[in-house]
């Protein structure tokens, strides 16, 4: 097999520069979550195509550990090959550290690329060894030099977002950092993040697929602020906005001169995940580290009102794409072949009608039966099954706009499902009502409200192994921090302007996948003697397929929900719709 090769092809040069053992993880050097196809070496090496995973080479065993989104696909991508799989955050399963910390033996060498490799896991691994003598060696882009058909990397042309978008100059936002760098203290902040640099400067690329950004580091201080990027991807106009906004344009490589020389005696704010290995290196060592979250990612969280205004207008145009996209699918499966590519591809074409589309915010998820237990499933050639007048159909797909970014999911009953199926179908919407109709306390976090997704799926001794929610930026990342809805702790207040998503699901290996996504934005419910409350403010509106609800099982409140909502899919929807599609529409809400 290709990988067994690669594998031993690797070992090889393992053997040559004396490393024990070699971490191969999901990352390029700005830490991004999905990285230009020149960065997916774990992908090339491993052969498992996920979003997320770390991969562990010694000169006998080969493993890889990804969450519970990918269980099932990295069983199927590993077979044949010699990697085993670890399940993170599962019991009996250690984390690649532990295993590492277990296997490695005083005087071993354990190797990695600095480049791709975060400060904070750097340090993570020194704290897990320090009862140990593992050298560390991180100077090695072992599997590009093995890569032989590597891509090149990419040359997107940077755009403006204009301040009809953005409500806010890159002056002005420039001006917002320093004011908090000046809380602590700092004389600059290096900032890593490409969503973090494209929002702080107004900017926007095409070097990820699906992510906006522009390959780029950005460095400011309290009089300057730098950004260091592949000058052939900017024209004049660029140069001269970013100039106009006080920002200095240096090509990419030269943010490793201008760190090494930054004055001994000043103060760096950083985010240590954010920043690589390689960078943080050349900081000089007298100078005081910050380390926290990047400044920009809290105020680039919180949407201002121009853009809640605008990305109000953009689930619109996505909704009306979304419903015509249904309407068709309803009216085209039995009568023509429909497949999951083939669904996905005309999903994309009703976005592209859409004023303002530039393309996918992420992969789509088209997903039929058994393939929707796969959380992050995408078909392909080989898997792509042809949808029938039967089962469960899910759909998670989303789109960018110059007005923003949008994220959904809709399950769509094709024909008859079983009482298992609708069942869990309408346990899922349940927990979505729970969530999406609440009233909290401000100060509330994700972590503290997440419970009252899952609530009606715990009764049933049912759970997903994914989050509930994530933040979701503006013609940005369609997964944006701080904030998110988890089990996982987070000490992140949910604050007024912040968007997030809901979408509890139902994943059964072998049988089906549930899942009903919204995206809301938080806002400021009613003030009493106990303090403020607040609520979540809907942005997405796509009918709920009413063949999957029991509606038995609702409280009388779910149902109220449910016919409000759909009115208000109806009403905002509608006028955009041909005579045909709004007497669909005008069924699929109609109230129970």
């Amino acid at each position: 097999m290709i990988i067994n090769e690669r594998l031993k092809r690797l070992r090889s040069l393992m053997k040559d520069r004396g490393i024990t053992a070699y971490i191969v993880n999901t990352a390029d050097p700005h830490q991004s979550e999905y990285v230009a196809d020149y960065y997916k070496s774990r992908v090339w090496i491993s052969g498992f195509t996920g979003s997320a995973g770390t991969v562990v080479i010694t000169q006998d065993e080969a493993i890889l550990w990804t969450d519970g989104r990918y269980f099932i696909q990295a069983e199927k991508e590993l077979k044949g090959s010699e990697y085993k799989l670890f399940k993170m955050a599962i019991p009996g399963f250690p984390t690649y550290t532990e295993w590492l910390r277990d296997k490695l033996n005083s005087g071993d060498t354990l190797g990695f690329d600095g480049k791709v490799f975060a400060q904070s896991a750097v340090e993570s691994l020194e704290n897990e060894f320090k009862e140990k003598d593992i050298k560390f060696i991180d100077e090695y882009d072992l599997v590009g030099e093995i890569w032989e058909d590597r891509p090149n990397l990419p040359k997107g042309k940077v755009f403006i977002h204009d301040l009809k978008y953005t409500g806010k100059t890159g002056k002005e936002k420039v001006k917002e950092i320093r004011d908090e760098m000046k809380k602590s203290n700092a004389d600059y902040f290096l900032i890593g993040s490409l969503d973090d640099i494209a929002w702080s400067y107004n900017i926007r690329g095409k070097d990820i697929l699906y992510s906006p950004v522009v390959i780029s580091y950005a460095l400011i201080s309290m009089d300057k602020a730098y950004l260091f990027i592949d000058k052939e991807k900017i024209n004049d106009e660029i140069e001269a906005f970013l100039k106009e906004n006080g920002i200095e344009v240096f090509e990419y490589e030269k943010v490793i001169d201008f760190v090494k020389t930054i004055s001994k005696e000043s103060k760096v704010y950083l985010d240590k995940s954010r920043i690589n290995r390689w960078l943080y290196k050349a900081i000089p060592s007298q100078c005081k580290i910050i380390n926290g979250m990047d400044i920009t990612t809290r105020l680039k969280g919180m949407k201002n009102s121009t853009e809640i205004r605008n990305q109000r207008n953009a689930y619109i145009k996505d909704g009306v794409a979304l419903v015509k996209f249904l309407y068709w699918l309803d009216k085209s499966v039995g009568n023509i072949p429909v497949t999951e590519m083939s669904a996905q591809e005309k999903l994309l074409e009703f976005r592209k009608e859409q004023e303002g589309f530039i393309e996918p915010s992420f992969g789509t998820i088209s997903a039929y039966k058994e393939n929707a237990a796969m959380m992050h499933y995408s078909t392909s050639e080989t898997s792509n099954a042809k949808i029938e007048k039967e089962g469960l159909y899910l759909v998670d797909s989303g789109g960018q706009y110059f007005d923003g970014t949008t994220d959904i999911t809709r399950t769509v009953v094709m024909g008859p499902i079983t009482e298992e199926e609708k069942r869990d179908f309408t346990l899922t919407l349940k927990g979505h009502i729970n969530l999406g109709n609440a009233r909290f306390l401000y100060g509330a976090t994700g972590h503290s409200l997440d419970v009252l997704a899952r609530y009606p799926l715990w009764q049933e001794g049912i759970d997903y192994k994914c989050g509930t929610g994530h933040g979701v930026g503006y013609l940005l990342n369609v997964h944006e921090g701080p904030h998110r809805i988890a089990v996982v702790a987070n000490t992140v207040v949910l604050e007024k302007g912040m968007i997030v998503s809901i979408e509890p699901g139902v994943y059964k290996a072998g049988s089906h996948g549930i899942r009903i996504e919204n995206v809301v934005v938080v806002d400021e419910d009613i003030k009493t003697d106990s303090g403020q409350f607040m609520k979540f403010e809907t942005l997405s509106f796509v009918p709920i397929d009413l063949e999957g609800v029991e509606v038995s099982l609702l409280s009388e409140n779910e149902r109220i929900w449910l016919n409000e909502y759909h009115k208000q899919v109806f009403d905002k929807l509608s006028p955009y719709l041909n005579e045909e599609e709004k007497a669909w529409l005008k069924e699929e809400t109609r109230s129970i």
